[in-house]
């Protein structure tokens, strides 16, 4: 099974410093003998980190790390989908330690195909378990909500839609925008198809294929400038893209603003950015110290300051932005487990020509 593609996000960079392995001859026979741990501590080891995530935050989390451990991280940056379907091009023969996704049925989707090993328990309690791979093999690093997002001239909070359901109604016709190619809308299609059953759902995207009509987008970033410049009225995305458009925009040439559907409806969604650790990789040790910094304090701190916006989900960290408090999202009652790897949903997406 393949995962949609969807369009490059952000200011994607190239490959972070190279890692120059090391060897001491003379001390060969008291290298075989040390652990993996201690070559990490010398700064010998070098991994390869396959990162779909936010560039920007992910560059400085990989550098604290380095910093800290003096292990090299290798990152090759590129869409989730893109990275996720190369992993399973490549099999055992995959030059990737680590694999950082924005989604998690992306990381079920290699779990179920036996491409991750397991995470290390001490790094799996640092997060509630409720946000990592009920089989412990990927671990969640940072969360966000789906939201509404309107044209502040065009509409007002009282005419927005309770439910995601709403969408497919004629009222919205020409109004909509959708950008239904991105991984983040993924897991709404999951939640529709999970909450009313696969018919309702492809009836849903039918109606909202119609609504958007000329208005379907390559990117949640496109999506959250129609809306804003009122060129549509409203859409759906996951919220940091719209903070992170009012900071760069400013709050005066901002002429949009989000919110979320009603309490435990299908399209209002906690998504999990999580990593794990390619069973294929040989430097698993060192591999399993990146994750257990990505959930650490100060990984969590890097996450909770970053332009991200995203919830950190552990060591107790809690964001540092303006964002709505995380305990006060009331989202659909879906677990990571029944979100699974998105399989069935990726079929209705294709049936509705949308992917």
């Amino acid at each position: 099974m393949i995962v949609p593609v969807s369009k490059p996000r952000w200011d994607r960079r190239g490959l972070a410093r190279a890692g120059v392995a090391a060897a001491l001859v003379a001390l060969a026979v008291t290298a075989a003998a040390c652990s993996s741990s201690s070559a990490q501590t010398n700064g010998s080891a070098s991994i390869t980190l396959y990162n779909g995530q936010h560039p920007q935050t992910t560059s400085a989390l990989v550098a604290a790390f380095e910093k800290k451990t003096g292990i090299t991280v290798k990152v090759r940056n590129g869409d989730e989908s893109v990275l996720i379907n190369q992993i399973i091009t490549e099999g055992q023969a995959s030059p990737a330690d680590v694999v950082y996704a924005e989604n998690s049925p992306a990381l079920e989707l290699l779990q179920q195909k036996g491409l991750l090993a397991p995470v290390d328990r001490s790094t799996l309690a640092a997060v509630p378990a409720a946000f990592s791979s009920p089989k412990g093999a990927w671990v969640g690093v940072s969360a966000r909500a789906s939201v509404m997002i309107y044209n502040t001239d065009q509409l007002s909070p009282s005419q927005l839609p309770k439910s995601v359901m709403d969408l497919a109604a004629p009222k919205w016709r020409g109004k909509i925008g959708l950008a239904a190619g991105e991984t983040d809308f993924l897991p709404i299609v999951i939640s529709v198809e999970q909450t009313y059953g696969k018919a309702a759902a492809a009836a849903w995207l039918a109606g909202l294929k119609a609504n958007a009509a000329n208005n379907l987008l390559p990117s949640n970033e496109a999506l959250t400038n129609e809306v804003n410049q009122g060129h549509v009225q409203f859409g759906i995305i996951n919220s940091y893209y719209w903070y992170r458009q009012r900071a760069e925009v400013g709050a005066a040439s901002t002429r949009s603003a989000v919110a979320p559907f009603q309490a435990g409806d299908a399209g209002y969604l906690i998504n999990i950015s999580g990593a794990g650790v390619l069973a294929s990789s040989s430097q698993k040790a060192a591999a399993q110290q990146f994750l257990a910094f990505l959930v650490s304090s100060q990984g969590q701190e890097i996450i909770a300051h970053s332009q991200s916006y995203e919830y950190p989900l552990g060591s107790g960290v809690t964001t540092a932005q303006a964002l709505p408090p995380f305990d006060s999202l009331r989202p659909a009652p879906l677990t990571v487990a029944q979100l699974g790897d998105g399989a069935s949903a990726i079929a209705l997406l294709q049936q509705a020509g949308l992917a």
